[in-house]
């Protein structure tokens, strides 16, 4: 009699499968590779006979494991019910997650401190946010979401998620309208001034962090069925020798992501916030406030319309549960074989198992040591991308979009490359766990010789009052920004307008130069050109240009930039080479039944210990490094201008402390690892079993199949 496996039967482990039936089945119909086509199949595009030669019986059904909402299932959406579907829209989803969270949030952090008045560690506790919300849902969810319907559960993040966006986007059409007065802010010398601190509208925006922060956490909990749900979801689905591919192109996706958003976000930063109001500003002046919010509009309104089809999808794909019969285990053997529980059909089905399932995976030597590597991964990925582009923007002076730019240049081919090559060279050397450890290492490796590119350093730009004293005073320093030379002009510190003198020595602003007129505005750069500066005299000055200084920073002659470009690729490179090996290491290396749970422990532990302290350590770092404070009306605000030695200094220290331990944690992943006695021991074996597979040694052991008749749903293209 057939054996029916509908959409509610849910097979976490090999073991519960196989205890229905005890059977023989070729298994060489597989799940083909995203990279290969597979319309040469006989089942593909026509309709599948009752007896096929395979030796399955497939039987119809309308109602199981269709694609659909409740009773909802048209004919002509179940082609859309494979393995390569559910890859895509997960791609997308993760797409978008990656966009806004690690992209656009990274690219306007800038942006949201100067408009909101934060210092970088609140900016840092703000990305925090989205791994504290993740820390505190992830048990709960890979635990329940496990042995739940996942779909559902994965569609229902992205729902949270896009409310996050919004939520995230809020502030702006709450706030008074963002506006500068020019010619007062211009700031030339004059005897009477007055302090913006009596009328200013600006006073309390930095509460709006608790709105930030608030979408974050959405975000956070949105996200959590992403990457623990949604890999199991596809690594359930398919079979094992092209899981990592799958899941491979599923992290590419992920990562170009961030990259899209460093791209479009620095593109939505070159217009102004205030989209119905024209100003002179332009995006070179350090006042100028970019159009930060369109991005989480757009994005949460694109993961509202991904969430319908993801919520469609049957609790397993038709067809799916041969792939869980035909795996060999390669969990870690704990000396008092304790992991033999774990095959229990019934275990993990009840929260009363949890502790027994925590206690497990705290005995799982290498489990525990891929978590550590990976939270010192997240580390610098956490504190790099929220704060590279302001570490590009101090060194080099860039423009913030100017930064955010590059630095997406950096992520879109290094990172999503990187993603993606990891997985393939997976599956193309068919590594087994140990050797996937230590190829994470080597990785590991080759991304800390690179890190010691931060030895390399741009100088500052000199800034009289800060780094350079003002000609007509040689021994001011340390942020006296009057002298004699502009005294009488009782210049206010809350005005920050820096301007370049033609001595090539900024200046606070044009009062703090001693400017007293402005001269015109050149028309190719909007800048303006300001006269009778009476501190920019001597030194550097040619004839004909005492006493006149341009708008906005001088620029930089540093030649560093593409040599730290090419190194920082490198980094990023081999830092995202071993994040699908290490993941893909992670699921052999715990028993199937506790796959789900087990990356959410890996994900609770990488982000309580490198996700959540990873941008507010740097953010911290970066603001020791700060040179001159922002005075808002008696109170300290962001920071106008850092030490660029001190920043790459602590950058590269903090570089090595991660990557060194990253190594040792391979490397004591490896060392302890034990497989079981019947898991394949070359590289050249593979871990799916079956009469038909060309595994050598591997046709030999011991493993059941799947019954000979199988209920498949007809409707599907196979």
């Amino acid at each position: 009699m057939p054996i029916l496996l509908n959409a509610d039967t849910s097979f976490s482990s090999k073991q519960e499968l196989l205890d229905l039936q005890n059977g023989t089945m070729d298994p060489s119909l597989d799940t083909p590779s995203p990279l290969n086509s597979h319309e040469d199949s006989p089942l593909y595009g026509v309709e599948v006979p009752a007896e096929t030669p395979l030796g399955l019986k497939l039987i119809s059904t309308d109602s199981e494991g269709l694609c659909g909402w409740g009773a909802l299932t048209p004919r002509s959406i179940q082609t859309f019910n494979t393995p390569r579907w559910v890859l895509f829209f997960l791609c997308v989803a993760s797409f978008l997650q990656g966009m806004i969270i690690n992209g656009f949030i990274n690219t306007v952090v800038t942006s949201i401190e100067r408009r909101f008045d934060l210092r970088s560690y609140q900016a840092g506790l703000i990305a925090s946010s989205y791994d504290i919300a993740a820390c505190v849902c992830l048990a709960f969810v890979s635990y329940f979401g496990g042995t739940g319907h996942k779909p559902r559960w994965l569609g229902w993040g992205v729902l949270v998620m896009a409310l996050g966006s919004l939520v995230f986007a809020l502030p702006h059409f709450t706030t008074p309208p963002y506006h500068v007065s020019i010619p007062e802010r211009t700031g030339v010398c004059t005897g009477n001034r007055t302090s913006p601190c009596h009328d200013s509208e600006g006073g309390g925006l930095s509460s709006y962090r608790f709105v930030f922060m608030l979408g974050q956490f959405l975000h956070g909990v949105g996200a959590t069925p992403l990457y623990t749900l949604g890999v199991t979801y596809l690594d359930e689905n398919v079979k094992s020798s092209y899981a990592p591919v799958y899941i491979g192109i599923f992290y590419t996706a992920a990562i170009v992501g961030p990259a899209a958003g460093y791209l479009l976000g620095g593109h939505f930063l070159n217009i102004y916030t205030e989209v119905h109001m024209t100003t002179e500003l332009t995006p070179e002046n350090p006042l100028w406030v970019g159009a930060w919010w369109i991005g989480f509009l757009a994005g949460g309104a694109a993961a509202l319309v991904i969430a319908l089809p993801i919520l469609g999808y049957p609790r397993q794909l038709p067809g799916s549960q041969k792939y869980v019969a035909m795996r060999v285990s390669e969990a870690h053997q704990l000396k008092d074989g304790s992991q033999a529980s774990a095959s229990d059909p019934q275990f993990g089905k009840s929260v009363k198992d949890m502790p027994r399932s925590v206690l497990l995976l705290l005995k799982n030597p290498p489990f525990l040591f891929l978590c550590l590597a990976g939270a010192t991964e997240a580390t610098l990925i956490a504190g790099m991308s929220t704060f590279g582009p302001k570490f590009l923007e101090s060194q080099f002076s860039l423009s913030a979009s100017e930064a955010a730019t590059w630095f997406g240049y950096m992520v879109v081919p290094a990172g999503g490359g990187g993603t993606f090559l990891g997985g393939y060279i997976v599956k193309k050397l068919n590594l087994r766990c140990r050797g996937i450890i230590r190829f994470c290492m080597v990785c590991a490796l080759v991304s800390l010789l690179a890190i010691f590119i931060f030895l390399i350093h741009c100088p500052n730009v000199p800034m009289a009052g800060v780094t350079a004293p003002y000609r007509s005073n040689l021994s001011l320093l340390g942020g006296n920004l009057t002298v004699g030379c502009n005294a009488d002009c009782h210049c206010l510190r809350e005005l920050y307008n820096p301007v370049c003198g033609a001595d090539g020595v900024m200046y606070y602003s044009p009062c703090h130069a001693g400017c007293s007129t402005i001269n015109h505005t050149e028309i190719s750069t909007g800048r303006r050109v300001y006269l009778g500066c009476s501190c920019v005299v001597g030194g550097n000055v040619t004839s004909g240009q005492e006493g006149l200084a341009l708008d906005g920073k001088c620029t930089s002659s540093c030649s560093h930039m593409p040599a730290f470009l090419t190194f920082l690729f490198i980094i990023i490179s081999f830092t995202f080479l071993c994040s699908i090996p290490a993941l893909t290491a992670t699921l052999r290396c715990v028993p199937d039944n506790q796959r789900s749970f087990g990356l959410g422990i890996q994900w609770i532990v990488v982000r309580s210990l490198g996700g959540i302290p990873g941008p507010i350590a740097f953010g911290s770092v970066i603001d020791i490094s700060c040179l001159l404070w922002e005075d808002q009306c008696g109170e300290q605000g962001s920071c106008h201008l850092y030490q660029n030695s001190a920043m790459s200094r602590y950058t590269l220290i903090a570089g090595i402390i991660y990557k060194v331990l990253g190594t040792l944690f391979f490397l004591l992943a490896s060392v302890l690892y034990k497989p079981p006695p019947e898991s394949p021991q070359s590289s050249c074996e593979s871990t799916d079993h079956g009469p038909g597979d060309s595994g050598g040694e591997t046709g030999d052991l011991p493993i059941k199949d799947l019954p000979p008749e199988i209920i498949a749903n007809v409707h599907t293209r196979l």
